[in-house]
């Protein structure tokens, strides 16, 4: 079972076990309501710190659907202090972030390891939690 800490301006998921599968912000325990950012700026940190031997997904993914169609965004994701994306994603509803399971390995810690996702809309979004996912750990 993940535990969250929702925050003004910050929601952090601990992963207690590992996932193992693609699986949805709603699974995970958030609410519509959790994921309304008026400011347009999102800041999610995935804590990994409690699971021993991390066998990441050959390409972890995070998936966001919003309800509001969206101008350009840009995504930012730091692993252990590391900006391991930085990307614009263009007109939509939806985005993608891949991330390189091999810099992850690389940068993994003994005790501390959060992904931070940073997000900038170019104004107040929702987020759907039935339909934005993450990826994080092989099956």
């Amino acid at each position: 079972m993940e535990e969250i800490d929702i925050n003004p301006g910050e929601i952090k998921i601990n992963f207690t076990t590992t996932t193992k599968e693609k699986v949805s912000l709603a699974d995970l325990g958030l609410k519509k309501e959790d994921l309304q950012f008026d400011s347009g700026h999102v800041r999610m940190v995935f804590d990994f710190e409690n699971i021993q031997d991390l066998e990441y997904f050959s390409v972890p993914t995070l998936e966001f659907s919003y309800e509001e169609e969206m101008g350009e965004t840009h995504w930012q994701c730091e692993y252990n202090n590391t900006t391991i994306v930085d990307k614009h994603d263009h007109h939509g509803r939806s985005t993608v972030v891949l991330l390189n399971r091999k810099k992850m390995q690389d940068l993994e810690q003994r005790h501390e390891n959060q992904l931070i996702l940073h997000a900038e809309f170019p104004a107040a979004v929702q987020l759907d939690p039935s339909t934005s996912f993450v990826n994080f750990f092989k099956a």
